[in-house]
């Protein structure tokens, strides 16, 4: 067991001690957990096959789910592609840094073990000060899934890192709450016109009003080539039921269910109000605007998971903007199959 380092950081004007620290781990093959504006992430070396399988065994994540690479400037892509289309630059110039991840056509240079075998790589510039700050001091990209137990709601806070990865990392810098709450946004842009992988923190609609017209409905070949679209992800350890929004009748009928009477059970709201009043039942209200539920869903779902309630009842958000996003995080943590 590792004994995990916690270090306080400032997450506007991150403390150059404190940023040299974590990129020497790193250059030893350490692992760093760091906050972005999404989620907190947990850094490896993207040029160090050992520690990159520290990451993977770490999470207990699966060799198939591939990483994406996080880098500082632009001038470094060429590291991780020979062809980085025009599309690519466009997106770039507009949303990077941001919650926006490109899947491109990769070099050889590059490790398997990021990529899990695959002939593209993942590659995003983190919207955040200590993020930035910590590849630029590195020298080179780093590779950078959510900072939880594999499956596990995403980390917000450096305590859900802690509470998930203390023993397994050696270093938690500490800059505070993530903005966004979910993960960003994956596009493979190798396509014509470019397909949207994962759902995330930049929308289908801002992604379209600069480059037109994109596809939401991946092929299972393309599926694979991004994190958190094909295994279990961002499920607590209580059972996940979802109840359509404002439907208060819908939620009272959830909660009659005879083979609930014995369980407790903690309710996530944001728009509905009213709700039976029982010794069982500890309800959360969050929001309402989206960007508040985006930003308070994990951390709700894993404090009734610290509670030990059985049963995790949340009201859904309507499918569009980042709520595509919210939605699709919310049904992943209601799904049983592995």
């Amino acid at each position: 067991m590792i004994e995990t380092k916690y270090l306080t950081v400032s997450a506007e004007y991150p403390e150059h001690e404190a940023i040299s620290e974590a990129a020497s781990v790193l250059n030893r093959g350490g692992l760093v957990a760091f906050p972005t504006e999404t989620v907190y992430g947990l850094a490896a070396d993207a040029f160090n096959d050992s520690a990159i399988r520290k990451v993977y065994e770490a999470k207990g994540r699966p060799s198939d789910n591939p990483l994406i690479v996080h880098i500082a400037d632009t001038s470094s892509l060429a590291s991780y592609t020979a062809a980085f289309p025009e599309v690519g630059w466009t997106l770039a110039r507009t949303f990077w840094p941001g919650p926006l991840t490109l899947v491109v056509h990769r070099t050889n240079t590059i490790s398997d073990l990021v990529t899990a075998g695959l002939d593209t790589v993942a590659v995003r510039m983190p919207n955040h000060p200590v993020a930035l700050a910590l590849v630029r001091e590195l020298g080179r990209g780093i590779v950078a899934p959510s900072a939880n137990t594999s499956g596990r709601p995403s980390p917000t806070t450096a305590q859900h890192v802690f509470d998930d990865l203390n023993g397994a990392i050696d270093l938690i810098l500490d800059a505070g709450e993530t903005r966004i709450g979910v993960e960003s946004s994956v596009l493979d842009i190798t396509q014509s016109p470019p397909v949207l992988l994962r759902k995330g923190g930049l929308s289908r609609e801002a992604i379209e009003m600069v480059i037109g017209r994109i596809e939401t409905d991946p092929r299972h070949d393309l599926i694979q080539r991004s994190p958190g679209t094909r295994h279990r992800h961002y499920s607590p350890r209580a059972e996940v039921r979802l109840v359509g929004k404002g439907n208060a009748a819908e939620l009272s009928k959830t909660l009659a269910k005879p083979d609930l009477k014995t369980k407790t059970i903690g309710c996530i709201l944001h728009s509905i109000r009213e709700f039976p009043q029982a010794s069982n039942v500890s309800v959360k209200v969050i929001g309402p605007e989206l960007e508040k539920i985006s930003h308070q869903i994990f951390a709700s779902l894993r404090e009734f998971d610290k509670q030990g309630v059985d049963l995790i009842v949340v009201e859904e958000v309507e499918e569009e903007g980042l709520g595509l996003a919210v939605m699709d995080r919310l049904r992943r943590a209601s799904s049983r199959d592995e």
